[in-house]
């Protein structure tokens, strides 16, 4: 266990100092979008895409892998959705909350922290991942927040919005073309792949830092608008959500990596050990921006972001010394 703390804290220090410099004004806040643009369109696409050149492409088209992350994450928004709603949030409010719940910080955080713990091979899988939330669960889950509308077409108008989103990120076109590159075993020019691999060393730490300052942004925000509730109401509110990101959602990858071997058909030791520890990861930070353009609490949205990364310094070393023996 030691030595998965000694590999695991490094990534998370990145957050927390990008947290205090956003925090003590040492990065000023009109500053963030860039350094998250950084990430976004140069750093993070170049890291997926040399991942994703040097996987062989069996492992980008598994459908069991598709399968187990798929059945997860669509049992993972029906609970919370659910829960949500008997608590009393408008569907809005609960169709993003589910979607922190089941949407792991796999491109900004998953990525590199899951190939430091596992070497280069665990990009398969983990990169499937991050088709399907981005294509799929988000899809889903913005579809549902428009139910609280009574307009005709609300919801197949924000899935198209939604899917829109997804042809301009340039995460997906880095995914597609590095497939592509491997299956012809197809390699950039020198220069160029030397200029991609700077980029690509970049995004780890560029992206981690990012975090950190988003979620101090997002709790200075919260602050100024005095949206902050009580302890006693948040603890209410927030732990479930909490625990079916931190704890259902991975024990429910656990649980249907299990079911597939027992029918023999089992994912490779790895691929269900990287299934496992993406869903073990904490809420994807970029859930706050999509909650804020369709109107949601965006304070509750990012209140969750920032207790799953705060508990998962503890619950995610814990994860890996279950599922990798470590």
């Amino acid at each position: 266990m030691p030595a998965v703390f000694a590999a695991t804290v490094p990534f998370f220090a990145l957050i927390a100092l990008g947290y205090l410099a956003a925090r003590r004004g040492l990065m000023p806040l009109e500053a963030i979008p860039g350094l998250n643009g950084f990430v976004l369109y140069f750093a993070l696409p170049c890291l997926l895409y040399r991942f994703a050149a040097g996987t062989p492409l069996a492992q980008l088209l598994d459908a069991r892998v598709v399968a187990v992350w798929g059945v997860a994450a669509m049992a993972v928004v029906a609970l919370a959705t659910a829960a949500a709603r008997r608590a009393g949030h408008r569907w809005n409010d609960a169709a993003f909350g589910a979607l922190v719940a089941a949407f792991p910080n796999t491109g900004f955080m998953g990525v590199p922290l899951l190939a430091a713990l596992l070497g280069p091979a665990v990009a398969g899988p983990v990169i499937v991942t991050i088709a399907f939330d981005m294509i799929v669960t988000s899809s889903l889950c913005i579809a549902l927040s428009r139910l609280d509308t009574h307009q005709g077409g609300a919801a197949a108008q924000a899935v198209r919005r939604a899917l829109a989103g997804i042809v301009r990120n340039p995460m997906p076109w880095a995914i597609v073309l590095g497939a592509l590159a491997s299956a012809l075993q197809w390699r950039l020019p020198a220069p160029a792949e030397r200029t991609l691999g700077m980029l690509a060393d970049a995004a780890s730490p560029a992206a981690l830092f990012t975090i950190g300052a988003v979620l101090a942004r997002s709790a200075l925000r919260a602050r100024a608008a005095g949206a902050q509730p009580p302890l006693k109401d948040a603890l209410r509110d927030l732990l479930p959500v909490v625990g079916f990101k931190l704890l259902l959602h991975p024990l429910l990858v656990l649980g249907l990596v299990a079911t597939l071997s027992a029918a023999g058909l089992g994912l490779s030791p790895l691929a269900g050990v990287a299934l496992v520890l993406t869903a073990a990861l904490p809420s994807a930070s970029n859930v706050s921006m999509l909650a804020e353009r369709y109107g949601a609490d965006t304070g509750r949205v990012a209140r969750i972001i920032l207790w799953t990364t705060v508990a998962a310094f503890f619950s995610f070393p814990l994860a890996v010394g279950l599922v990798h023996g470590r």
